[in-house]
């Protein structure tokens, strides 16, 4: 029945430092370095510059994370930054331990049921009810205190330095921008960049038409708010004049007011929790727990494909039609399952270690045929866990990813977000402001009446797809640091980005490179080969292949920003995405 369309892959010989060169028309092509000890990789060259130099004055892995944070949230502001929130799964070399952070954004303390009830997604996002408590500055706090070496104040500098000097606005920013300035009624009646503030810093005020690639641009507001953060720590921004700036922004919003006090800012707290981790093929798979669906899902789309050959059955080809069937069929039962049980564990109880339990995910593979299986109803996973109504809602992301492995060993990977492009729209003190809390359900109780556990609850944190992953070999080392932006397509990516280095033995770059495919239990998506970025394949003939097997079938942009560390014997190996800016830095 299945037959390929794509010649196998072979993985480049091992180099220590893969870091993407000049690009021929279909192809991509590397260059590799001499010997690196350790590595940062981010969606962004003044990002991933910002941590090299904090790696190389013997900072430690979270050093380095803060440094390209304060620079992301300024050179990338539409994918996430200091008014956002973010998760980390942090492997301390010393002690041999793996942990993760939540510093996902709360609701309100004032937050109710009915919060969205009635709304658009649109009319949500554009307004001061979507701004969730931010995360971030705490999670840069709690995480230097328990892993920096370096001093706290100098990791600000670099991002208050290209604040006030100025940098250049990437042709992504200036894009997305114009996108969003297209979809307002006129200039003067705007739904986005509704805040004049922002308005004037992304765009032409007077004609709405966003700033062209190449303008240079300084934020001064960004710039005192990184010497507030180097003085006073997180408080600064949780506390005092910056807190009574962004709840007097939520209470004031043009479009819709929002209800954040200063109290729920100075209430805020990052929450460690226990990693969910999967064996695959031998490989320990660690990712991020609930309120972040992220580690479920990946680890029941691995649980559900170990019982498959992957690289058999597609003969070493990842692009195999075969393989992409069974991926897709794997992640429709993980999103069945996702959409009905995740929520904030704080407040409902998440079936986890059900959700992972061997025998049931061998239970759910069994329901794969050789044809696609139409929308996947959730299992009943061992264990136990609340009466709940599904929310199948998909929503796209502003999202970015850090991948830093230091010359200790210690691994990072972050994924960090203010939800939507530009977050809610609303930029205070220079920098934007989340819209995070338009990931609960719109609709609190499902038609039967029974309560949805991702509905909006106040203080509670809502479902996430963010997907940070370290992967360990068979002694226990970390082998793989992983994780993408890309709103819920985050779990195909980084489940993919796996899939890749286990199965086909594919190196970090070139596992970025191959097209992406995924099911999120509705249709088929594969990606459409972008020249130079990605490596090319026959897409209709593919399509045409699931087609036959019953698949309804999208061929879409999917634009990943994974950043992937591998760690191989004697050598670092590191990829980034080109669909974004992506760079890999090392020494």
């Amino acid at each position: 029945m299945f037959r390929k369309v794509f010649a196998s892959i072979a993985a480049v010989s091992a180099a220590t430092l893969v870091v993407a060169g000049a690009a021929s028309a279909d192809v991509p092509t590397f260059e590799s370095t001499a010997t690196v000890r350790e590595m940062v990789v981010t969606a962004n060259p003044l990002a991933t510059d910002a941590g090299e130099r904090v790696l190389r004055s013997g900072g430690t892995a979270v050093d380095a994370m803060i440094a390209a944070q304060a620079v992301l949230g300024l050179v990338e502001p539409q994918s996430s930054g200091i008014g956002g929130g973010a998760f980390v799964v942090y492997h301390d070399a010393a002690t041999g331990t793996t942990t993760t952070f939540d510093a996902r954004e709360t609701a309100p303390s004032a937050a109710t049921e009915d919060r969205f009830l009635g709304l658009g997604f649109f009319t949500a996002w554009q307004s001061g009810l979507s701004v969730g408590v931010p995360g971030v500055p705490r999670l840069l706090d709690v995480l230097h205190d328990r892993y920096g070496a370096r001093p706290w104040q100098t990791l600000f500098t670099r991002a208050k330095t290209l604040a006030q000097d100025g940098f250049a606005l990437t042709e992504r920013t200036s894009s997305q921008a114009a996108g969003l300035l297209a979809l307002n009624p006129s200039c003067s009646d705007r739904v986005f960049f509704r805040d004049p503030t922002a308005l004037a810093y992304f765009a032409d005020p007077a004609t709405c038409v966003a700033k062209p690639a190449g303008t240079i641009v300084t934020n001064r507001d960004y710039a005192d708010v990184m010497k507030a953060l180097a003085k006073d720590g997180a408080d600064a921004v949780y506390t005092g004049p910056i807190a009574e700036e962004i709840a007097h922004a939520v209470q004031s919003d043009p479009a819709i007011p929002g209800d954040m006090t200063t109290a729920d800012l100075a209430a805020y707290d990052v929450v460690e929790r226990a990693p969910v981790c999967l064996d695959y093929r031998g490989h320990d798979v660690c990712g991020m727990g609930p309120p972040s669906s992220g580690g479920l899902a990946v680890g029941q789309i691995l649980g559900i494909l170990e019982g498959f050959d992957l690289a058999g059955a597609g003969a070493g080809d990842p692009l195999d039609d075969e393989v992409v069937h069974l991926f897709t069929q794997a992640g429709r039962l993980a999103f069945a399952d996702r959409n009905l049980y995740v929520g904030d564990p704080d407040f409902v109880t998440v079936p986890a270690e059900g959700m992972l339990d061997e025998a049931y995910l061998a239970s759910r593979a069994a329901l794969i045929s050789d044809t696609d299986m139409g929308t996947a109803g959730p299992g009943t996973p061992p264990g136990e866990f609340d009466p709940t109504a599904p929310d199948a809602t998909a929503k796209t992301s502003g999202t970015s990813h850090i991948s830093i492995v230091d010359r200790w060993g210690n691994a990072l990977s972050m994924t960090t977000s203010v939800e939507s492009s530009f977050g809610n729209g609303v930029m205070v003190h220079g920098f934007l402001l989340n819209n995070q809390l338009t990931d609960f359900s719109f609709t609190p109780v499902g038609s039967d009446g029974t309560p949805v556990a991702n509905r909006v609850q106040p203080e509670k944190r809502p479902r996430s797809s963010m997907s940070p992953t370290i992967v360990f070999d068979s002694t226990g080392a970390v082998e793989l640091v992983t994780g993408s932006p890309g709103g819920s397509r985050i779990i195909g990516y980084t489940a993919q980005s796996i899939v890749n280095h286990i199965d086909f033995g594919l190196d970090p770059q070139y596992s970025i490179a191959v097209p992406h495919y995924q099911n999120r239990n509705g249709s088929t998506e594969i990606e459409v080969p972008v020249p130079g970025v990605t490596l090319d394949y026959d897409a209709a003939a593919l399509a045409a292949q699931l087609v036959a097997c019953g698949h309804a079938v999208s061929i879409t942009s999917l634009e990943s920003g994974l950043s992937i560390i591998e760690i191989a014997p004697g050598a670092l190996l590191g990829g980034a995405d080109l669909r974004r800016d992506g760079t890999v830095g090392g020494r």
